[in-house]
């Protein structure tokens, strides 16, 4: 009796009734989610009567469905398609790939190293560099422009020497790396719009590329920051002690151990220029077009086209979707790391 009483309470399972609750709710939210997707699978395999008839949902029940839709993306259109379908492919992969190794490696320099930059420098530096964009714009040829830019840096620098403010550390860094994540790119469309113009890359991949690079890098900056900080320092130094120089470790210590965080940010970033249309928009017109463009298109000529733009939303999705299931057991273990971090 008495070990009865000061016996460990057990963890209490759950009664069969918060089960099926919980089930319930589950599947309810299940529902909302993917309703959107059975939506355009059903809207896909409609005829345009159906769909300016009303509301219909089940096929076979409350209508015939045709693959009349997907005949016309696959086979009447098919090359206007595959142009910027390839183009999303190769744009969104190759910033996102860009933007990760970059943004990767000063990730890693803000959380391994100290920086003291001053605060008169790194304005000096940015009002340079201002002066060399509009230099360009006003049609200076941009070798001459980036060679007088970069004198006068390095004759600010050596000239003032330590005489330029305050000095900054890494989490002023951080933040100012991130507040140019924060800005909205209609801000900055129109100058990035007129400085592609001058070097004549609109309506070319590489414009994009360079410009999703550059709007997507803060953003791995800080995501994997916040990995590398939950590596414990120790194994760097061990391997240091033992002889490894900073690149070895780097390479066969440190980006292992952060390969969740790398898989999960790169699916981010995918994402975003994959789904990118105001940059694109500006950007680009016939050779460079992506896909976002393309869907939007539909509306252009006789109304909203539901059966073309729900094939073309699928299309569009799937590879996407494919990737995070495949992805996913890392995703969730990057995701974790950024939890407990956070």
């Amino acid at each position: 009796m008495i070990r009865r009483f000061f016996r460990r309470p057990s963890l209490s399972q759950p009664s069969p009734a918060s089960m099926v609750g919980s089930y319930l709710v589950l599947c309810l939210w299940a529902l909302v989610v993917l309703f959107p997707l059975y939506w355009l699978v059903v809207t896909s395999l409609k005829l345009p009567i159906h769909v300016s008839r009303g509301p219909v949902y089940l096929p076979f029940v409350d209508f015939q469905p045709s693959l009349h839709a997907w005949r016309y993306i696959f086979q009447d259109i098919r090359g206007d398609v595959l142009r910027p379908y390839l183009n999303t492919v190769v744009v969104s992969l190759v910033s996102s790939l860009l933007a990760l190794a970059l943004g990767t490696l000063a990730a890693y320099g803000l959380t391994r190293f100290s920086y003291r930059p001053r605060l008169g420098g790194v304005l000096a530096f940015v009002l340079i560099l201002v002066f060399g964009v509009l230099a360009v714009a006003l049609g200076v040829p941009w070798p001459v422009a980036a060679a007088v830019a970069g004198a006068l840096f390095v004759l600010v620098v050596l000239t003032l020497g330590k005489h330029l403010g305050p000095a900054l550390g890494n989490n002023d860094i951080a933040v100012w790396i991130i507040s140019n994540r924060v800005l909205p790119p209609v801000a900055v469309v129109l100058p990035i719009f007129i400085l592609f113009q001058q070097f004549g890359l609109l309506d070319t991949r590489l414009a994009l590329i360079m410009t999703y690079t550059a709007i997507n890098l803060p953003l791995v900056v800080w995501l994997m920051r916040d990995y590398f900080d939950t590596i414990p320092i120790d194994l760097e130094e061990h391997a240091a002690i033992d002889g490894a120089s900073r690149y070895r470790i780097f390479w066969s210590i440190t980006l292992p151990l952060a390969g969740s965080g790398l898989v999960a940010t790169f699916l981010l970033l995918l994402v975003f220029t994959w789904n990118e249309y105001l940059l694109a928009l500006f950007l680009s017109s016939a050779d460079a077009q992506t896909m976002p463009l393309l869907v939007a298109a539909q509306h252009a000529t006789r109304g909203p086209q539901w059966w073309y733009m729900s094939v073309l939303i699928l299309i569009m999705i799937v590879p996407v979707v494919v990737m995070a299931i495949v992805l996913e057991r890392y995703i969730s273990r990057g995701l974790l790391i950024g939890a407990v971090k956070g």
